[in-house]
């Protein structure tokens, strides 16, 4: 086999394992919900947005119907079916079918994600006729955002409950907005905040996320338990959301896919160069 064949057909395998996307994994149950006051109702219908499967599943991509169209940070799922709605006082808690590990590879530490219904205001003056003067971006200010408080919780069991350092756990359904071409299994850089959009256009934004499909991060090392100590969780099954104050809409629930090790790549990509070459040969 010439050694000249061999080299492009190992490149080609290794960049077919990096561009390979990771598998997330969702929420496959609602153990509970309980409404609370004040949740979002449907314009027209006045249904209120109170069906559970809205939360199961992968976060919503593309929003159905005639003015709907694909998600991202500017245009948000908004339909009764894409959005579980809780309220004052009210909680969900979702199941997921595999354990959320607290894995040393996820990104920025990050093992699970929330996704809402927020959306960052375009703040680019309107023409004339309506259409935006220059590229639309925004200031960093939100749009249907929870302006409340709220609470995360984890458990193992679905009996004891460890809730999430309040002082690193940002409320739900604000940052980050979703963007059905990203991954969800992938989180945005937690360290960002609002400002950090300040400007931005949708490309830019995207840039900002680095392939990620948005949603608040949460690591389960924040665990405390009722004394403010904190708990050793290997992994989870459970996640419950308590909105405290104000409003929250839910649109998913997903665990952060963890980037394999480099070594891991490697034996991937060499298997795939061995297949290549033992196509060649055979050729």
């Amino acid at each position: 086999m010439n050694r000249n064949l061999l080299r492009p057909l190992l490149l080609d395998a290794a960049a077919l394992v990096l561009t390979l996307p990771l598998q997330a994994q969702y929420a496959s149950e609602v153990v509970a919900y309980t409404p609370g006051t004040g949740v979002a109702t449907e314009f027209g219908t006045g249904l209120p947005y109170s069906l559970t499967a809205a939360a199961l599943g992968e976060p919503s991509r593309v929003t159905p119907g005639m003015f709907g169209g694909p998600v991202d940070p500017f245009a948000p799922p908004y339909l009764r079916d894409q959005l579980l709605s809780v309220g004052a006082g009210g909680s969900v808690t979702v199941k997921f079918a595999q354990p959320i590990q607290d894995s040393p590879l996820n990104p920025f530490g990050v093992d699970f994600q929330v996704f809402g219904g927020s959306g960052f205001i375009v703040t680019n003056a309107f023409a004339e006729d309506f259409s935006y003067i220059g590229t639309p971006a925004t200031d960093g200010t939100m749009f249907g955002a929870q302006d409340g408080a709220s609470r995360v919780s984890v458990s193992a069991d679905g009996v004891t409950y460890y809730q999430l350092d309040p002082a690193l756990a940002r409320p739900v359904d604000g940052l980050f907005p979703a963007d059905g071409q990203g991954q969800f299994g992938v989180p945005v850089n937690p360290a960002f905040t609002e400002l950090t959009f300040a400007g931005k256009s949708l490309a830019e934004i995207r840039a900002l996320y680095a392939g990620s499909g948005g949603g608040m991060g949460y690591d389960l090392a924040w665990a405390r338990n009722s004394s403010g100590g904190a708990v050793s969780l290997a992994e989870i099954n459970y996640v419950r959301i308590d909105v405290l104050s104000g409003r929250a809409e839910i649109d998913g629930f997903s665990a952060v896919a963890a980037v394999p090790e480099p070594a891991t790549w490697a034996l991937l990509a060499a298997g795939l160069g061995l297949l290549g070459l033992r196509r060649a040969t055979r050729r």
